[in-house]
């Protein structure tokens, strides 16, 4: 049974390594709310020092492995919700990049959030689900860490990820290539394309099967989790052994982005970032047909190995 803990408590405690130590405690469901004297998300590491006398860091209980542009960010801020967790607010990449995994486990766990003790600590990189170096690393540091991929339909988190490294692109002025050049070669789906490769799901997921058994891994609708985000939150309670804290009074639906929004108890309203429901690049009917003709069977490989289906394409 998880102790109970004031929400003064935990306010105190979540004190982000990306603000300097003069700025107020923040949540991390309040960080789109960013002061003056915060950094940006994508700015280097620090150490994060304890906010309570009773704090400490810990390694993570839980990992949100990906997939990349599957909701990983929703899913995490919306678990923040619960008094019980305490999540890292950046993605600290530990597992898929030998530059940071050579640090070893003392600087990981000095990237993870100060909790109290009774907390859970969450840490997301979806960078892990599709690298073939992470499921081992992650057994070597704890094989009872417990996992959770967020998934949507493949063909829309393809086009989700080529719209983010196109905008990237052109903020940096640098051209990129139409979604249609990338896809196709001679007409045919072109498999090369790393998008792509990152929406064969089942692929992936066997590399983690071959460390950790079916029921550690929990596997979370994305496209659910937009349209109806309570029954996947309460899934997801569940499998991480939390008291069911996190009700419908946390979440309100944003009519205008087309979204459910965040209500934390005693906080401030807040959706995701703007980057979040971005347009994504129009696909051509033909384009589109020939991407589901091509992952019709994956997706079901996918199906059998998780045993769960999903409304895809």
């Amino acid at each position: 049974m998880w102790p109970p803990r004031a929400s003064s408590d935990i306010l105190q405690m979540r004190i982000t390594h990306h603000c300097h130590w003069a700025a107020p405690a923040l949540r991390l469901s309040s960080l789109i709310l960013l002061l003056p004297t915060c950094l940006s998300l994508e700015e280097t590491l620090l150490p994060v020092p304890p906010a309570a006398a009773n704090a400490s860091q810990g390694l993570p209980g839980a990992i949100i492995i990906g997939v990349r542009k599957g909701g990983t960010r929703a899913l995490l801020e919306m678990l923040d919700l619960h008094p019980a967790v305490a999540a890292a607010p950046a993605e600290v990449h530990f597992f898929d990049l030998d530059e940071n995994y050579r640090h070893g486990l003392g600087w990981y766990r000095a990237q993870m959030p100060a909790s109290l003790p009774g907390q859970l600590t969450v840490e997301k990189t979806p960078g892990y689900f599709a690298s073939p170096k992470a499921p081992a690393r992650v057994r070597h540091m704890d094989r009872a860490v417990r996992l959770l991929l967020i998934v949507r339909d493949p063909v829309q988190r393809l086009v989700s990820d080529y719209t983010q490294v196109l905008r990237n692109r052109q903020l940096r002025k640098k051209p990129y290539p139409a979604l249609e050049e990338l896809l196709l070669r001679q007409g045919r789906v072109n498999p090369g394309y790393r998008a792509l490769q990152r929406s064969l799901y089942h692929l992936h997921l066997r590399r983690w099967l071959a460390h950790f058994p079916r029921a550690q891994i929990h596997v979370v609708d994305g496209d659910a989790l937009v349209r109806d985000p309570l029954p996947e939150l309460k899934r997801t309670e569940r499998f991480l052994g939390l008291p069911a804290r996190i009700g419908a009074a946390n979440f309100y639906f944003n009519a205008t982005k087309g979204f459910y929004c965040l209500r934390p108890l005693g906080g401030h309203d807040r959706c995701l970032d703007e980057s979040k429901g971005r347009a994504h690049a129009p696909l051509a009917a033909a384009v589109l047909r020939a991407l589901c003709r091509f992952f019709r069977e994956p997706n079901h490989t996918f199906f059998r190995l998780v045993g769960r289906s999903f409304d895809w394409c």
